[in-house]
């Protein structure tokens, strides 16, 4: 991204700041029509991509060239005609009233300067699949067996990109217009308030004085810090830069000390009560409102960072680390002293759960992060900081807002074509009729798709593709549109391309495959939970309450037999033997079958008592000596 000086620079902060005033207007007031909005969203997205995000590598970073100039130009003229001609656009007859050349010839231009922000915001990979996706609906009718295509002539495939609520401006593009640009906003507010701070402190305060401290503090805080960023790359360098090094310098090997980053930033994207983009574009395709699928994601989350949390104390007990020394952590009474700063977030969690629209409470949200500064001397917010915040949270609309308007070209090819249903078909023929096996086959696909795209337009196109085919299974619509989510999101610890991982390498100096692996082993909990919630429905909170509560309970030993089988260490090594016994317990603690799930439970439970006795005993014998 261009680090831009001079006129260059006002220019692109005015427009961000005239983007994100535009959006804190229609939530207070009321947005627009859905066509309307969302042009007007891309109108400002799009052409500032040019404007931040140079061509390649050997483009200018410090300024932006007559080329990028003519291309923000250019990009711009297919969403100002539509934004002055809507009316007559929403209320003409698709694929009945021909397409005017106008028409076509912006629609043309959109789709272009689209693949080509697309090329240099997300990457190649959402470029190429968008790509192919329009080739199989202009050339698709020529293919032969079952992945013919029906014909579908130019003109109606630039109708259905351009004029119509299906294709680019279709409903991911209204979430990233709507709700996404607000939370973005409120995580300006926060940053600039001094939230993100104040949880980077509560993590010392809460863990910095236990064993491996700067790993528990990475866990806690990237948690805290995610639920409000929702990106695992962002969530890495906002606290892996202070983490790591701590880790490392306490005696954390590097690899180790990257995976524990990267994992505990990852699960920032399913930490209610902002999971990040591709969370209310699931509420949105569901139909429910957005306080239910934070509720249904409450378990898995915790057990997920519970998980991370026994391991990483495992492992520094295993290596005899000490916590941070005591002037590098703040001490109790001052931290709940300015407990007073987290209640923009408190704010935002009862509004919602009372049933008041994400939009609302994070406008409502916003405004107690501004009455929140003013009582922090060193974070009072003015004009010029009420402005520089919206600017701050504006600034990461691009990767959202063109992963949503691309994945829009593959939902609305998906949906031109049928190819929907011939990717259920095969999945029906390769699972063999076996809801396993299709879940197995799902979370590939979904795994494959998160390797190369952002978890927004990773969730978008699997979603699009597998969704049908899990209900068709019998899985509930909730559960798969989870269990889809869960692996686009864990896709960035999940080697051969595990970016998170990547990010945290950046920062450790470890090889960035030897960090995947170790960060897959650390959050090897987060690739049984979608199996285990698909197969039970108290994993997601559906069921009674003493089943929810029998869940949690479940996952919680489940996550302690897991851990310890994996780091070999319980007040001492252990056996490999035992290992493997641990590991298998903690895999049938979390069956769906109630009577094989409390065998591994009693014997499970029962196995690590002993073990923590006898090994406990051991130690105190050899103190002895």
């Amino acid at each position: 991204m261009r680090s831009l000086k001079g006129w260059a620079y006002y220019v692109g902060y005015f427009a961000l700041v005239a983007l994100g005033i535009f959006h804190l207007y229609t939530a207070i007031f009321g947005t627009f029509e859905a066509y309307l909005q969302r042009s007007i969203h891309l109108l400002f997205a799009l052409p500032l991509v040019f404007v931040y995000f140079p061509f390649s590598k050997k483009s200018p970073k410090d300024r932006v060239p007559w080329y990028d100039w003519i291309l923000v130009f250019v990009s711009a003229l297919p969403c100002l005609y539509a934004v002055l001609n809507y009316e007559r656009i929403i209320y003409r007859i698709v694929q009945v009233e021909i397409v005017r050349p106008e028409e076509l010839i912006f629609g043309i231009i959109l789709v272009v300067t689209l693949l080509e922000a697309t090329r240099r915001v997300v990457g190649l990979a959402l470029t190429i699949l968008a790509s192919a996706m329009i080739l199989y609906m202009y050339l698709g009718h020529l293919l032969p067996g079952q992945w013919k295509g029906m014909y579908v002539s130019f003109d109606r495939i630039i109708e259905h990109l351009y004029l119509t609520g299906e294709g680019i401006f279709s409903t991911p593009l209204g979430v990233s217009a709507t709700i996404v640009m607000i939370f973005l906003i409120f995580g300006g507010f926060l940053e600039k308030s001094g939230t993100g701070n104040y949880f980077m402190d509560l993590a010392k305060a809460v863990a910095g004085k236990t064993a491996g401290g700067p790993a528990k503090i990475a866990v806690i805080s990237s948690g805290l810090f995610g639920s409000i960023s929702g990106s695992a790359v962002a969530n890495v360098y906002a606290t892996g830069t202070f983490t790591i090094p701590m880790m490392k310098q306490l005696g954390f090997q590097p690899t180790f000390a990257g995976a524990v980053e990267a994992v505990a930033s990852s699960g920032g994207q399913i930490m209610p009560p902002v999971m990040g983009a591709a969370a209310f574009i699931m509420a949105s395709f569901l139909g429910i409102p957005y306080s239910k699928i934070i509720v249904a994601a409450f378990i898995p989350a915790l057990l997920y960072y519970f998980g991370a949390y026994i391991m990483v104390h495992l492992r520094a007990k295993k290596l005899n680390l000490k916590g941070l020394s005591e002037e590098l952590i703040p001490s109790i009474k001052s931290v709940l002293k300015n407990i007073y700063i987290i209640l923009p977030i408190v704010v935002l969690v009862v509004m919602i759960l009372r049933g008041y629209t994400p939009m609302r409470a994070a406008i409502a949200s916003i405004a107690t992060c501004w009455l929140v500064s003013l009582l922090n001397k060193g974070r009072r917010m003015g004009p010029k900081q009420i402005l520089d915040a919206i600017y701050l949270g504006s600034k990461n609309v691009f990767v959202v807002a063109i992963a949503c308007a691309t994945a829009g070209i593959v939902v609305g090819a998906v949906s031109l074509t049928g190819v929907g249903f011939k990717i259920v078909s095969l999945i029906f023929s390769l699972a063999g009729n076996n809801p396993f096996m299709a879940l197995v086959m799902v979370a590939i696909l979904s795994l494959i798709l998160g390797m190369g795209l952002p978890t927004t337009a990773a969730y978008i196109v699997a979603s699009a593709l597998a969704v049908p085919a899990l209900i068709k299974f019998g899985f509930s619509p909730l559960s798969s549109h989870m269990f889809v989510f869960y692996f686009a999101v864990f896709s960035a610890i999940t080697p051969p391309v595990a970016l998170a991982a990547y990010a945290a390498s950046s920062i450790s100096g470890a090889s960035p495959n030897e960090t995947g692996f170790q960060a897959l082993k650390l959050g090897i909990i987060a690739i049984l939970l979608p199996f285990a919630f698909c197969y039970d429905k108290a994993f997601l909170m559906q069921s009674t309450p003493f089943m929810n509560l029998f869940a949690l309970i479940s996952g919680i030993c489940a996550a302690l037999m897991l851990g310890t089988g994996i780091e070999g260490y319980l007040e001492g090594h252990i056996n490999l033997a035992t290992r493997f016994a641990l590991i298998l317990l903690g895999l049938l603690s979390l069956c769906a079958w109630i009577p094989i799930r409390l065998i591994g439970l009693t014997v499970g439970i029962a196995l690590l008592l002993l073990l923590y006795h006898r090994l406990r005993k051991e130690k105190n014998a050899e103190k002895a000596i």
